[in-house]
């Protein structure tokens, strides 16, 4: 997989948060799975039957549905249940880097019907909740937060990382409708970053030919590069022809935007 620097969303980096190092993180490798094919079974069957996949490119869930079904909502605790019991160190990377990123978005989608209708994750915070949702994985209680930055960041020199972790925002990458899994990881980290990138919510060419692009390139500028030059660098890296055209004509970031509403159903 691509040797860059790496990781995933939210703003609490931008407001002062611990971001751990990736100097001497590793990058994906592919090796032979430890873990049973059938450990996130019942997260995608979850996803399966929630997640609507929308005509304009944004994937939206429906958390309504899921809390009003009691049996889905046990079964969605149970899921998380389970990571208490897993041997950690006994994965393979790549199984250990799946476990985190479906980890990171069952807990998030917990968290959101736990606390059902509202119009943002960050309803009810001063920052969000990313410190204060915690879950136990392998024996070791750890937030959303360490999940996030502490773990991913640290330990995977991946930057589409980003594209794989979901924060219930309109304005974070596609929350995928299944769950993510070793034999198809390359192949689902490039689909994702190719449908954020190719989307307003990723890059957005204004009039003037600069570029609007989604503030998680400035919250984690470190991960694309460290500077301008990097992010455009990464975007290109993804982009469909035509918008590579524009980005090439004029290599210029004049804003950031990101869009903080729940990305429920409409």
């Amino acid at each position: 997989m691509r040797n860059t620097v790496t990781t995933a969303l939210t703003a609490i980096a931008l407001l002062g948060m611990p971001v751990a190092s990736s100097a001497n993180a590793d990058t994906i490798e592919t090796t032979e799975t430890t873990l049973s094919t059938e450990a996130h079974a019942e997260w995608t069957t979850l996803l399966s039957r929630y997640v609507v996949e929308s005509d304009d490119g944004v994937n939206r869930f429906d958390y309504g549905a899921l809390k009003d079904n009691a049996a889905d909502s046990t079964a969605l605790n149970a899921y998380i249940e389970s990571f208490a019991s897993i041997d950690v160190d006994a994965l393979s990377r790549d199984e250990q880097y799946v476990l985190w990123i479906n980890a990171y978005n069952a807990v998030t989608v917990q968290h959101i019907i736990g606390r059902y209708p509202l119009r943002s994750i960050r309803s009810g915070y001063l920052i969000g909740p990313w410190k204060q949702v915690k879950t136990d994985v392998g024996g070791r209680e750890i937030s959303l937060n360490d999940i996030e930055h502490e773990v991913l960041r640290a330990e995977w020199d991946e930057p589409r990382t980003h594209y794989a972790v979901n924060c219930a925002s309109y304005g974070c990458p596609n929350l995928k409708a299944s769950a993510w899994e070793v034999g198809t990881l390359e192949q689902d980290l490039t689909e994702a970053a190719v449908a954020y990138i190719n989307h307003p919510r990723g890059v957005t060419v204004r009039n003037d030919g600069r570029l609007k692009v989604s503030t998680i390139y400035k919250w984690f500028k470190e991960d694309f590069g460290g500077n301008e030059a990097g992010i455009i660098d990464h975007l290109l890296e993804y982009a469909e022809p035509e918008l590579a055209e524009q980005i090439n004509e004029r290599r210029d970031i004049r804003s950031y935007d990101y869009d903080w509403s729940l990305n429920d159903v409409e």
